[in-house]
C-alpha cells in the first residue's frame, strides 16, 4: 500500500482557525501526525507587561472570541487573590451568569460546526438557529454579541433589572424543547451516527495520561471540571451535575457539550431567581500590592489557568496564561491515529481547539 505525506492547513475549509499539519498516510488511513503551531501568534503575553492592571482586563478579553468572558473573569480573580478584594455576593452572581451564557453559545457552535463537517446542512442551521437566540440574548443584556465587557477587577460592570430578567428567563425557556430536539436528532440520526460513533477514539486512560480538560476529558469519562472542584463566583450556591460520556470518541465529546447545555440553563434559572440585592463591585479598590496568585476557571473548553506576578506598581511583572487547547492539542495525535483522512477535520473540530488563545 502506498505512503505518502499530505498537508492540512494552515489554511483549510473545514478547520476554523490556521493550524497546520503533516499527515503520514497509508492508503486512506492516518498513520502519524506532526502538529506545528505559531500562525497566531500575536505575543499578547508582552503585550500584558506594557499595560497596567486595570488596562489588561481589555487585553485579555481579546485573547478569544467564543471564551471571551472567562479570560477577562479569571484575569480579575488573579487581582482580586493579589489585593484581597472580597466581590460583592450579586456581582459573583452575575458573573455566573455572563459565564453561562457564553458557555452555551460556544457548546452549541461547536456542535453546529461538526454537522457541518459531516455535510448535515440542515443540522447545522438548525444548530446557528439556537445559537443566534443566545446571541440575541447578549446583544440585548451587554450591548455586544461576543466580547460582553462583562467584568472588572472588584465584581461587575452591569446589572439587569427585572425586566431583563423576565426577558431571559422566557428565553431559556423557549431554548430547552428545540435543545432537547437537537439532542435527540444527535443521537440517533443514522448519518451522525455512521460519522461520529468509534471515531477519533481517546481511550480513559489516556485522557488522565494527556490530563486533558474540559469537554474531551469529559466525553471519556474523566469527572474533571473546575466549577466543581475549586468552585468560584456562585457556583458553590447553584446546583448541576458534571456531564460526562464513556464512548470516547466524536459523538461522546459532542453530545457532552449538548448536554452541558442543559445545565447551563438550569444554573441560570437558579441564578435569577436566587441572586441577591447589592453592590456590583468592590468600592473603594485597594492598592495592588506586590505578590503573585494563580486564579482558575471552567472555560467552555476546559480549564483556564492565570499566572500574575506584581511587584507594587500598577503595571504587571508577569501575567501568563495556560488555555485548555494547550493540554488538549496533543491529544489530537492519539485521536488521529488510524482514523481515516476524510476524519480529519471532524475529530480536530471534536476538541474545539482555540488557535487564538493557545498561540496567543
Amino acid at each position: 500500500m502506498a505512503s505518502f505525506t499530505i498537508p492540512v492547513g494552515p489554511l483549510h475549509v473545514a478547520l476554523e482557525e490556521p493550524m497546520y499539519f503533516r499527515v503520514n498516510v497509508e492508503g486512506e488511513t492516518v498513520k502519524g501526525v506532526e502538529m506545528y503551531a505559531g500562525n497566531a501568534h500575536r505575543g499578547m503575553e508582552a503585550l500584558a507587561r506594557e499595560r497596567n492592571i486595570f488596562q489588561n482586563v481589555v487585553l485579555t478579553e481579546r485573547v478569544c472570541s467564543l471564551c471571551s468572558n472567562n479570560h477577562p473573569l479569571t484575569y480579575c480573580m488573579s487581582v482580586e487573590h493579589v489585593a484581597g478584594i472580597t466581590v460583592p455576593d450579586r456581582a459573583l452572581y452575575l458573573r455566573t451568569i455572563a459565564d453561562e451564557v457564553k458557555r452555551i453559545a460556544s457548546h452549541m457552535f461547536n456542535v453546529g460546526i461538526s454537522t457541518h463537517v459531516i455535510g448535515f446542512q440542515s443540522l447545522f442551521m438548525h444548530a446557528m438557529e439556537l445559537r443566534e437566540k443566545v446571541q440575541d440574548l447578549k446583544e440585548n443584556v451587554w450591548g455586544n454579541r461576543m466580547d460582553l465587557a462583562a467584568n472588572m477587577i472588584g465584581g461587575v460592570k452591569f446589572d439587569i433589572d427585572d425586566e431583563i430578567v423576565a426577558y431571559m428567563t422566557r428565553t431559556l425557556e423557549s431554548l430547552k424543547k428545540p435543545c432537547e430536539e437537537f439532542l435527540h436528532l444527535y443521537m440517533k440520526h443514522p448519518q451522525v451516527k455512521a460519522r461520529t460513533e468509534g471515531v477519533g477514539l481517546f481511550p480513559y486512560d489516556e485522557a488522565v495520561r494527556h490530563g486533558s480538560v474540559g469537554p474531551v476529558a469529559r466525553g471519556s469519562a474523566l469527572d474533571n471540571d473546575v466549577r466543581k472542584e475549586t468552585p468560584y463566583a456562585a457556583y458553590d450556591r447553584v446546583d448541576f451535575d458534571v456531564i460526562t460520556e464513556s464512548g470516547c470518541d466524536v459523538r461522546s465529546r459532542a453530545v457532552v457539550r449538548l448536554r452541558e447545555i442543559f445545565e447551563s440553563i438550569s444554573i441560570l434559572e437558579q441564578c435569577l431567581r436566587d441572586m441577591p440585592s447589592g453592590p456590583l463591585a468592590c468600592d473603594p479598590l485597594p492598592e495592588i500590592p506586590a505578590g503573585e496568585s494563580i486564579a482558575r476557571s471552567e472555560a467552555p473548553r476546559g480549564e483556564l489557568i492565570y499566572y500574575l506576578r506584581t511587584n507594587g506598581t500598577l503595571k504587571p511583572e508577569r501575567l501568563k496564561w495556560r488555555v485548555p487547547t494547550y493540554v488538549n492539542w496533543e491529544a489530537l495525535k492519539v485521536m488521529l491515529h488510524d482514523c481515516k483522512v476524510a476524519d480529519i477535520a471532524l475529530i480536530v473540530n471534536s476538541i474545539d481547539p482555540c488557535l487564538s488563545c493557545t498561540e496567543r
